[in-house]
């Protein structure tokens, strides 16, 4: 059995190494297509081997017998945000292509409502699955905030960074923790979020219209993230002040 154990874990592990080997031809493709410089290549190379690490060391952790096809849409999401990533760092040197940006990250927004769908149909939700979802979530919206910011200013880069600043605050308040109920307000703003930075981002509207593309986006981010701190913050004050039962205490003769 532990013989059998060992190669499903080891097949698991595959997986991961395929993603990582997709992600270094995405980014020969890249670089041979519009001659991506070397701050795109390490950045895609950094992006690839941490995702492979982070993803493997998860999977040991969890002991998943099968990486399952859910999973496997989110991994080909975190290759093309993989792709995303090389081409804002290379940005920083020489302007990419916008249509290319533009164009894988349209590919990944419209896999976010994909993979979920996957799940369910295939009875293969996991814990880790939903974690890796969010994870590549949160880093798409943060490498298109910092693309974003280039044009609108650095204001922009609250989207991407308040998720990680929710998750640092939760080290110090661990009420922060807890479960929230779910809430279609707050998967709603949380897909508006990529889908209004690449409006912002592919350049085709003025500088205002963007600008407030943006600000809406930030606006309707702040309110959700109010709203839960608020909600968490008030079910702690209920569970600190609630009365506990009394002990009872076994009489002595």
């Amino acid at each position: 059995m532990a013989l059998n154990n060992t190669y499903d874990a080891r097949l698991v592990q595959q997986e991961t190494a395929v993603g990582a080997g997709v992600q270094i031809l995405l980014l020969a493709f890249l670089g041979t297509a519009i001659g991506m410089g070397p701050a795109g290549w390490v950045t895609g190379l950094v992006f690839a081997v941490a995702t492979w690490a982070v993803l493997s060391r998860a999977l040991h952790r969890s002991r998943l017998r099968s990486f399952g096809p859910a999973n496997r849409v989110t991994l080909g999401r975190a290759t093309l945000v993989g792709g995303v990533t090389a081409l804002v760092a290379d940005s920083f040197v020489s302007a990419p292509p916008v249509s290319l940006l533009v164009g894988l990250t349209a590919v990944a927004l419209i896999l976010d409502g994909v993979d979920g769908k996957v799940a369910r149909r295939t009875g293969t939700s996991t814990a880790l699955g939903a974690r890796f979802d969010m994870e590549v979530d949160a880093f798409l919206i943060l490498v298109l905030s910092v693309y974003v910011s280039m044009e609108l200013g650095p204001w922009v880069l609250l989207m991407g960074g308040m998720r990680y600043a929710f998750v640092a605050a939760a080290r110090v308040a661990p009420w922060l923790n807890a479960p929230l109920p779910p809430s279609m307000a707050r998967k709603t703003v949380a897909a508006m979020q990529g889908i209004c930075l690449l409006v912002a981002g592919a350049g085709l509207l003025p500088y205002a219209a963007n600008f407030g593309v943006a600000l809406l986006a930030l606006t309707l981010l702040v309110w959700s993230f109010g709203r839960d701190v608020l909600w968490l913050w008030r079910t702690s004050r209920v569970v600190d002040t609630a009365p506990t039962e009394p002990r009872l205490e076994l009489a002595t003769r």
